[in-house]
C-alpha cells in the first residue's frame, strides 16, 4: 500500500467535487421546474442549452463543475506520480493542499458572486501551484536533480 500525505488533498478534491455536483442539481432542477422545462422531454441539448432559460447563477454551479474537470485532472495525475515515486510528502503535500484549498475558494466565489478578476486571481495563483508540483515531479522523474 502507497502511503504519502498527497493523497489526502487528491482525495478531498475528488469530494469537493461531489459536493459541487449536488450543488448544481438541488439548484437546477428546481430552477427547470420553475421555467416549466421538462427535462424529459429534451433530446439531444446539453446543459448549455439551459443557459438561456435559467439565472446566471444556477449556470455557475454547472460552469464550475465543468471546470473542476478541467485543470484538477493534471493535478490528480501530477499527485499520484509523485504519490507513487515517493515524493508525495513535505513540500509537494503542502503545495497540495494549497491547491486544493484554492480550488475550492475558486468554487466558492464562482457558485456564488462569481466576480470575474477574483476567480481569475485564485485560478492563476493554483495554477502556479500546480506548476510547481509538475516541476517537483519532473526533477525527480527525470533525475534532474
Amino acid at each position: 500500500m502507497i502511503e504519502s500525505s498527497i493523497l489526502q488533498p487528491v482525495v478531498t478534491l475528488a469530494g469537493w467535487t461531489m459536493v459541487m455536483w449536488w450543488w448544481m442539481y438541488i439548484t437546477r432542477i428546481p430552477a427547470m421546474s420553475k421555467a416549466g422545462i421538462d427535462g424529459a422531454k429534451m433530446v439531444g441539448s446539453t446543459g448549455a442549452s439551459l443557459r438561456g432559460q435559467l439565472p446566471d447563477s444556477v449556470s455557475w454551479k454547472a460552469d464550475n463543475y465543468n471546470h473542476l474537470h478541467e485543470a484538477p485532472t493534471v493535478f490528480y495525475a501530477v499527485a499520484l506520480v509523485l504519490a507513487v515515486t515517493g515524493q508525495g510528502d513535505g513540500l509537494n503535500a503542502l503545495l497540495a493542499w494549497i491547491y486544493v484549498g484554492l480550488r475550492i475558494v475558486h468554487s466558492l466565489v464562482q457558485a456564488t458572486a462569481n466576480r470575474v478578476l477574483v476567480r481569475f486571481v485564485l485560478f492563476a495563483l493554483s495554477s502556479l501551484v500546480l506548476m510547481a508540483l509538475v516541476l517537483h515531479a519532473a526533477i525527480f522523474v527525470f533525475n534532474w536533480s
